[in-house]
């Protein structure tokens, strides 16, 4: 009489790790594809609810209010808004964040397969009590890690309506960057 054997022949093992690893290729990419559109998002969604913010409360306290990207406690002098942005009144109007400027909202650093950029020449966003932006209109490029095609433009126009549109290719090319 035979004993029953368990297990598996050296055949079988190889076509089950070979299954598992198609199944981890399809699956690798997928998900991280996702998780950069959620961080996309979750980065779009911060900007809006800035920008909401900063419009609201330049109309309620009838005074001026700066949105940039953000260097401590005030501005930093670039057009690269992924290392985060704050919000403040600006009382005096010297577009520069003094003792008495109360910071209405600070935004962190995005994740580091975001990136955010304005428009050249559009380091800062100063909202007028009339609710609309000072200066021309200024585009956002969303970047994720998936290079310039996956770039998505914001468009704010002077009268403070967002707008999504294509990102224009040179403005995505910013996409394809070093990280930071």
């Amino acid at each position: 009489m035979r004993a029953l054997q368990w297990g598996f022949t050296l055949v079988e093992a190889v076509i089950a790790m070979l299954v598992v690893g198609i199944l981890l290729a399809i699956a690798v990419p997928a998900w991280s594809n996702a998780l950069a559109r959620t961080h996309a998002a979750a980065a779009r969604a911060a900007l809006l609810g800035s920008l909401q913010r900063s419009i609201t409360h330049a109309a309620i306290a009838g005074t001026e209010v700066v949105l940039c990207p953000s260097a401590a406690i005030d501005c930093r002098d670039d057009w690269d808004w992924s290392d985060g942005w704050i919000a403040y009144a600006d009382i005096d109007g010297d577009r520069r964040r003094d003792a008495n400027e109360t910071l209405l909202h600070e935004e962190s650093a995005l994740p580091d397969d975001i990136r955010l950029f304005t428009s050249k020449g559009r380091k800062r966003l100063v909202f007028q009590p009339n609710g609309g932006n000072a200066g021309s209109n200024v585009t956002f490029t969303l970047c994720t890690g998936n290079g310039p095609g996956s770039a998505a433009a914001l468009v704010l126009a002077n009268d403070g309506r967002l707008r999504d549109a294509r990102a224009p290719s040179r403005a995505a090319e910013q996409c394809s960057a070093a990280p930071r």
